[in-house]
């Protein structure tokens, strides 16, 4: 397996998401709440190792 270079910026709420290639996508997190541009899912953390989302296809 090779190594994959990923990188984040934060600012704030904003998070910018970085791979090799340049500017791969961005998020928005607030709390335990967040939005990601790529796969424009929404996703709240739950206790533990354990976390909800919810993908654009499904209602």
């Amino acid at each position: 397996m090779g190594l994959v270079f990923r990188s984040r910026k934060k600012f704030g709420p904003l998070i910018l998401n970085f791979t090799e290639n340049g500017f791969s996508s961005w998020s928005f997190k607030i709390g335990r709440w967040s939005w990601n541009s790529r796969t424009r899912a929404h996703r709240v953390d739950l206790p533990g190792p354990l976390s909800w989302k919810q993908d654009k296809s499904r209602s």
